[in-house]
């Protein structure tokens, strides 16, 4: 018995070296990182990175306060998002007495309009060619969102839902974009 005992323990005891040894093995001849210098040269001209514009929390949060600010005015109860260039969530806001319903579509509206740089009120008018459009995951094709563009190229979106039209969604979402500008 204290032979099959002392037998199995020299057993483990190979194999765990083995395993140590194999693991010191691959962890030395694992590549080093680069020289600062050779990645900075790399960022300076530009090869491998790229650099884009992003809306601070501040202005995100301004121009939705200016948005339901704008619904508001006209006793409408709406609900706001302003999302990044990627269609993450920056800033929501439910005004008071916004229906359920209207806090995802804002969102989702917000989405769509950064995702093509373009008013969802005009992204509905290409469904008549491209039904299909509306099946993107995350999108709803409502008028209501507003794209925010910085050189020309999308920046952020914003989406408003919750008033009886969509007419009136997207004048509120445009209150919100231009309240960027001041």
């Amino acid at each position: 018995m204290k032979k099959k005992f002392l037998l199995g323990t020299t057993a483990a005891v190979v194999l765990a070296a083995g395993t140590f040894g194999a693991v010191s093995a691959n962890a030395s001849s694992a590549p080093q990182a680069a020289p600062a210098a050779v990645v900075a040269k790399a960022d300076a001209e530009g090869d491998n990175t790229r650099r884009t514009t992003h809306l601070t929390i501040e202005a995100a949060t301004k121009a939705a306060q200016a948005t339901l600010k704008a619904a508001e005015k006209e006793n409408q109860r709406v609900s706001v998002a302003v999302v990044d260039r990627n269609g993450n969530t920056i800033v929501t806001l439910r005004g008071d007495g916004a229906g359920p319903q209207s806090y995802e579509s804002a969102v989702k509206k917000a989405f769509t309009a950064v995702s093509w740089n373009a008013p969802t009120s005009e992204l509905v008018k290409r469904l008549t060619n491209v039904p299909t459009l509306k099946d993107i995951p995350g999108t709803l094709f409502l008028a209501g969102g507003a794209p925010v563009t910085a050189d020309g190229g999308p920046i952020a979106g914003i989406g408003v839902a919750g008033a009886p039209s969509g007419d009136l969604d997207e004048k509120f979402a445009q209150a919100g974009v231009a309240s960027l500008n001041d």
